[in-house]
């Protein structure tokens, strides 16, 4: 079976990585990063979210971290937004692509957004009206595609349709999000075929959280189904407010230096990713959670030794 010969790697650390930090961490912190990514050789890069401070305090000064980042050519800097309010501070920021989201479990979009999955739709349509009607371009990202926290398993078809109507909105690609990292590669093979039913596999991507130890055997069971689109969060950062006990995404540096084994093409470089976690990490007051940025940096302190 062949494998794609180049994968786009979607970096959602600045986002979906930090918004369950605890610790404030700054916007020109957060503008540093983010220019880090970009030298890596990242061209899709989550910059915050124009959520409610009151909900998810980290993401309060999204429109400034926006408006303090040197731009780099080839670059996307997409931001979430939740409703038309979100879509608003995302157009005066001059944002040039936004995501949009809804889940395959009524349980958590209630949780999640309060409101149901039907009533998700009704938010999304005119938000991402207005950004096609503006030239932005709009992703969507699906929720617990393979669990929910609340409801136990999620049927494949119920994914499929949620990922249809997200389709028929507008949204340019839709990200398949395994929220609680309980997927494994049949289950998450299942889900995606399901959904190509529906949707292109060009248009889909895989989101995977590494709770139990199996995202990365959960994008290489996915790459052999075609996708070819991948988020993932440096250094492993992040979390769901709204999903007791799950971990982080599947680290940044893990799947690159996977991709780099099987010869699948990225222009990321590995150095300047690790680099970045570290940068992250210090901020935080922690080490990466990265095992490849782990070993790495073991690797340096011998060589400096």
């Amino acid at each position: 079976m062949r494998l794609p010969a180049t994968v786009r790697m979607v970096e959602v650390g600045p986002r979906d990585g930090l918004q369950n930090e605890a610790q404030i961490i700054s916007a020109p912190t957060k503008i540093a990063l983010i220019h880090r990514l970009a030298e890596a050789g990242l061209t899709t890069i989550e910059a915050g979210s124009f959520v409610s401070p009151k909900w998810i305090p980290q993401m309060a000064d999204t429109a400034a971290v926006v408006a303090g980042l040197q731009r780099s050519p080839g670059v996307t800097y997409p931001v979430l937004v939740p409703n038309m309010k979100g879509f608003e501070g995302a157009l005066a920021a001059h944002c040039d692509e936004i995501a949009v989201f809804t889940a395959a479990s009524e349980s958590f979009s209630r949780r999640n957004t309060n409101c149901s999955i039907a009533e998700s739709y009704a938010r999304i349509a005119p938000v991402v009206a207005a950004a096609r009607a503006h030239g932005i371009r709009a992703r969507g990202y699906i929720s617990t595609v393979i669990d929910c926290p609340y409801e136990g398993p999620i049927a494949p078809g119920a994914v499929a349709v949620v990922a249809a109507r997200l389709w028929e909105l507008g949204c340019y690609e839709i990200s398949l999000g395994d929220t609680i990292g309980t997927g494994t590669p049949q289950r998450i093979q299942s889900m995606i075929e399901a959904v190509a039913d529906k949707v292109p596999v060009a248009k889909l991507a895989g989101h995977y959280h590494d709770t139990y130890g199996q995202a990365l055997a959960n994008i290489l069971a996915s790459l052999e189904l075609g996708i070819a689109v991948f988020d993932s969060s440096v250094a492993g950062l992040g979390g769901c407010p709204y999903a007791p006990g799950a971990t982080g995404n599947v680290a940044s540096e893990d799947v690159l230096y996977m991709l780099d084994g099987l010869g699948i093409e990225s222009g990321i470089e590995l150095a300047k990713l690790a680099a970045a976690g570290r940068f992250v990490s210090a901020a935080l007051g922690r080490e990466p959670q990265s095992k490849v940025a782990r070993a790495l940096a073991a690797k340096l302190a011998i060589k400096g030794k």
